[in-house]
């Protein structure tokens, strides 16, 4: 019996080895519901951060540019697909599908009064959607098509008023009058795509610039500048102007370039007053906002009509966004994200706040005064083309590669 008494006791002792008591247990560790995957794929899904408020995702293709409307709940935005839309961002829902292009819509706007809304595409056209009644704003109709620029880079609304200007892969930049679509004026400057443009904060000038190096200053009601700048002049050379912003009081307006370098032009002696060189050399500088940290409205403490005076911005494909003192020409500090700065904003009301996007796939708000990170916002899973805020400033809304456009909370 002796051998069987030996099994016996051995086949206990194994199963006192194979079956752990709860005593035994000292930490327990979740390792998911999921099995391995050796190629990492399963993993990138878990850990996807998104604190978004909202998704809206009617476009099949990434989308390239994003606005939102002045006062309503709505945004607009314009994609790879060809197609633009108008929809909540309450829910996410879409109100309208604009229609009629037949390229890529990479621009888009609501005018300043909200009743009116354009797209502007990579085939040259610029289509005008009108709302339709008084009640609310999620009735609209097409208008008009306006017709003259070779591929659309970028679209403006008159701060005061029903005007609309485009700026053109063709070197033109146009002006037209809504509702009637007529065409007042075809600025005709340049020499290489315009990049930029902008009216004045008085709604009085234009500036333009453009990939060869040239800023215009233009009266709305003549085709012929009032001055130019170009790469002629050693000190303007930036290789190229890609971002451009004006100060609130209209007097200054900072460019910055495709190989780093940003300048600040005094808008009413036509001549470079100073360059700033906090970005890294042969870096784009994509974005530039002024803001306003000290509690001023014009975002200065010299008086308004000052050249020089007030903070800016910049942000560059270094990652880098620069919070400059226009007063001294010093940096005040300096933010970074992990890839390219696709955009800045600024808050309307507290305007020390910052927005920034980022081929990082996030955007983050930043408090301009000490360079503090207030929020990070996640949720895309590709760069971050372009965004824009609504509601006054609480939420902000961004237009992703990965097709999707996402609601945040701003604060």
């Amino acid at each position: 019996m002796e051998p069987a008494d030996q099994q016996a006791s051995g086949e206990g002792q194994h199963d006192e080895e194979e079956y752990i008591q709860e005593s035994d247990i000292y930490e327990e560790v979740d390792l998911g519901d999921e099995p391995m995957d050796e190629d990492g794929d399963g993993d990138e899904e878990v850990v996807w951060e998104d604190n978004s408020i909202r998704h809206f995702t009617g476009h099949e293709g990434p989308v390239y540019a994003v606005g939102a409307h002045p006062t309503a709940p709505i945004a607009v935005s314009g994609g790879g697909d060809d197609f633009g839309y108008i929809w909540d961002i309450t829910d996410g829902g879409t109100l309208v599908k604009l229609t009629g292009h037949t390229d890529s819509v990479t621009a888009v706007a609501f005018s300043s009064d909200g009743e009116m809304v354009s797209t502007g595409g990579m085939d040259g056209r610029v289509r005008i959607w009108r709302r339709i009644g008084k009640e609310n704003y999620k009735s609209w109709e097409f208008l008009t098509e306006l017709q003259g620029p070779d591929e659309v880079m970028w679209l403006r609304w008159h701060p005061k008023g029903t005007v609309v200007l485009a700026g053109s892969n063709d070197s033109t930049v146009w002006l037209w009058q809504l509702p009637s679509g007529n065409t007042m004026q075809v600025f005709t400057g340049h020499t290489g795509p315009v990049l930029c443009g902008e009216f004045t904060p008085d709604g009085k000038r234009i500036v333009t610039a453009c990939g060869d190096n040239t800023l215009i200053y233009w009266d709305p009601r003549s085709p012929t500048p009032l001055f130019k700048l170009s790469g002629q002049d050693g000190r303007f050379d930036l290789g190229g102007i890609t971002s451009l912003a004006i100060n609130p009081a209209s007097s200054v307006a900072v460019v910055g370039g495709a190989e780093g370098g940003v300048r600040v032009v005094s808008l009413s002696k036509g001549e470079v007053i100073s360059a700033l060189g906090g970005h890294t050399n042969g870096e784009s500088v994509e974005a530039i906002v002024f803001v306003n940290i000290v509690g001023v409205a014009d975002g200065t403490r010299a008086p308004a009509g000052s050249a020089g005076a007030g903070t800016v911005v910049t942000g560059a494909t270094d990652g880098k966004v620069c919070i400059w003192d226009l007063n001294t020409n010093r940096l005040r500090t300096k933010l970074e994200h992990q890839d390219a700065v696709t955009s800045l904003l600024v808050h309307p009301s507290k305007s020390h706040l910052i927005i920034s996007s980022s081929a990082d796939h996030t955007l983050r708000t930043w408090d301009a005064r000490s360079g503090a990170l207030i929020r990070e916002h996640k949720g895309h899973q590709e760069l971050i083309n372009g965004a824009a805020l609504g509601l006054g400033g609480e939420t902000v809304i961004s237009a992703g590669d990965d097709g999707a456009c996402l609601v945040f909370g701003t604060e």
